[in-house]
């Protein structure tokens, strides 16, 4: 006897098909992705509720034939009186008690957003790696760069020369706090219940005082306390402020929501948290949109480009993740934080 117990909790539309592509069973995330009841779903054709069936059918009779995964081919879900949903239909083996085929459903835009994650998350161990080794081979040279200017000055008997050592200590300086902030996110975060409000109020004085932009406020009162680090968030959100008040927004618009069942980073959250840091600027450059994140890439003169990768790193630290869209005169970038 085959149990289900195990695809009840899942994020991802599940459903069980027999040797004649029978549904025999569905999950709740396949209920609430088709909009149909169990009980509707159980005995219908899987084949008849897509239009691609031929298609559909081979790959469902290579996936029992072959015992391998078989991703098949998008398919449109019809739905009476409704637009077609278009789906990514995965189909693996099974056996026991006369069933063949598990059947994955994701709508292809969760799919899509799934895979930008994933190589979010792959981008960012590897260039943390990177910065991580890389600052620390810099760290040394410099200190000895440092040194050898600060000698130097004291052997000089003309003030006027000194303008000179002083310039290679000030910017020895200089690379030494930046090599600092690319070390920085590897300690480990220091937890606590927080108002994610709090945070978001530091960080519009901070901006506001820096910058004089304005930043209005859209916050939903309702939203429970976040369990995290405090000092961490605050840079993350203000880093991603400031970048939007340097490009030379004139307004900033920070945005919370509370997002009931969604998926972050493959792992299903009953209830969390969106923040929305929405300004009307030039937009992020096309040519760099898909190396934002990355460490030194910035789309300002005289940017350091380790803004957003900071950001990241820290809301990755809470199971989090940070996405944007971008536009000329419109740019969004929404953190996504569970809350337990």
């Amino acid at each position: 006897m085959v149990s289900f117990s195990g695809l009840e909790l899942l994020a991802t539309a599940v459903v069980a098909l027999d040797e004649r592509f029978v549904v025999r069973y569905a999950n709740p995330a396949a209920e609430s992705l088709l909009a149909t009841g169990a009980k509707s779903l159980l005995g219908q054709p899987f084949l008849a509720l897509f239009l691609e069936r031929e298609a559909l059918l081979a790959s469902l009779r290579e996936a029992r034939a072959t015992h391998w995964d078989y991703a098949a081919q998008n398919v449109t879900y019809s739905r009476p009186g409704r637009e077609p949903l278009p789906l990514s239909c995965v189909v693996t083996r099974i056996d026991g008690s006369g069933l063949a085929l598990l059947a994955e459903l994701r709508p292809i835009e969760q799919q899509l957003r799934l895979a930008r994650e994933e190589r979010i998350v792959a981008g960012e161990q590897a260039n943390r790696e990177l910065i991580r080794n890389l600052a620390h081979e810099i760290k040394n040279p410099l200190g000895g760069l440092r040194g050898s200017a600060q000698l130097l000055e004291r052997e000089l008997e003309r003030p006027e020369l000194r303008e000179y050592t002083q310039v290679i200590i000030k910017e020895a300086d200089r690379l030494q706090t930046l090599m600092d902030r690319m070390l920085t996110p590897h300690r480990a975060p220091r937890i606590e219940p927080l108002g994610v409000h709090e945070v978001l109020e530091r960080v519009r004085s901070l901006v506001k005082a820096e910058f004089g932009v304005v930043i209005e406020r859209d916050y939903d009162p309702s939203l429970p306390d976040l369990v995290g680090d405090r000092e961490q968030l605050i840079q993350a959100v203000l880093n991603i402020a400031r970048n939007a008040a340097q490009v030379g927004s004139s307004s900033i618009l920070f945005r919370t929501r509370a997002i009931r069942q969604t998926t972050i980073l493959r792992h299903r959250h009953r209830l969390a948290l969106e923040l929305q840091v929405i300004d009307d600027g030039p937009g992020v450059p096309e040519e760099i949109q898909d190396r934002i994140f990355n460490p030194l890439v910035s789309g300002r003169e005289g940017g350091t480009g380790l803004g957003l990768s900071l950001a990241q790193t820290f809301v990755q630290y809470h199971q989090g993740v940070i996405e944007f869209e971008s536009r000329p005169g419109r740019t969004i970038f929404r953190i996504l934080l569970p809350l337990t």
